[in-house]
């Protein structure tokens, strides 16, 4: 019985979401990568776009399935959950998650590779990374692409750099399907696909004010500070409405 065994997931819109809020999740994780034997173990973090994305790419939505946790990274799927009559207790977001992962890692001297961004990004969220977390160790940043060129070399990277954990930048869906192409030849504990957390880490993006994060608000903040973002956002509408459609017909779907 691996770690995250125990968990219970709930269906929103047919995309599994685990029930793990942010207090449980690094330890999870943690538990799963000392566990850890054979293939990478692969973390996902759905938000609203997610599930939107995978309702019409089977791709993604088999990945999302296949998924070792799949962490509820946005307050769309809290909302979601409550309208269905399947609460989850709460949100576990990729950049917290980071954050507290690093602060187990860094006690027990273990060691994080971050791939993707733009040039430089990941380097300045390393930096940030060792601040917050004494005895964590960077094995390798990298920014490279999802390209299928350059995937024999990324993984060699990574191969050579033996780090436990990888943490993949790409942006949705391509991070998680990199992963999910490469789990059973990375060589790492655990793997997961974070978005825009270097770009939080790094400070290249400001972090929003503790009240904007409590409210669920980051992708008004994120939309302000990034207006170019806005295409982005034509997910939640849709999203809001199908979770609506959802409840009308009887329950999740």
């Amino acid at each position: 019985m691996n770690a995250t065994s125990r968990v219970g997931s709930v269906r929103i819109l047919g995309t599994r979401v685990d029930d793990v809020d942010q207090a449980q999740a690094a330890a999870l994780i943690m538990a799963m990568a000392l566990a850890a034997n054979g293939p990478t173990r692969q973390v996902v973090t759905v938000n609203p776009e997610f599930v939107i994305r995978a309702r019409r790419d089977a791709a993604f939505h088999a990945v999302l399935e296949a998924a070792d946790l799949a962490l509820p990274d946005g307050v769309g799927l809290i909302w979601a959950s409550y309208i269905l009559g399947t609460p989850l207790r709460g949100r576990a977001t990729g950049v917290q998650t980071t954050l507290d992962l690093a602060a187990l890692a860094g006690a027990r001297g273990m060691s994080f590779y971050l791939l993707g961004a733009a040039p430089g990004v990941a380097e300045a969220a390393a930096a940030h990374l060792v601040t917050h977390a004494p005895g964590l160790r960077i094995a390798g940043t990298y920014a490279g692409s999802p390209a299928p060129e350059e995937e024999e070399e990324i993984v060699a990277r990574i191969r050579q750099a033996a780090p436990d954990f990888l943490f993949v930048a790409f942006g949705a869906p391509q991070q998680d399907l990199w992963i999910a192409r490469n789990r059973e030849r990375l060589g790492v504990r655990v793997a997961m696909g974070v978005g825009g957390t270097f770009d939080y880490l790094s400070g290249r993006v400001p972090w929003p004010p503790a009240p904007w994060r409590r409210l669920g608000l980051e992708w008004l903040y994120r939309l302000i500070h990034q207006p170019w973002r806005w295409r982005r956002m034509l997910a939640l509408p849709q999203f809001a409405l199908l979770v609506l459609a959802s409840r009308l017909r009887g329950g999740p779907k």
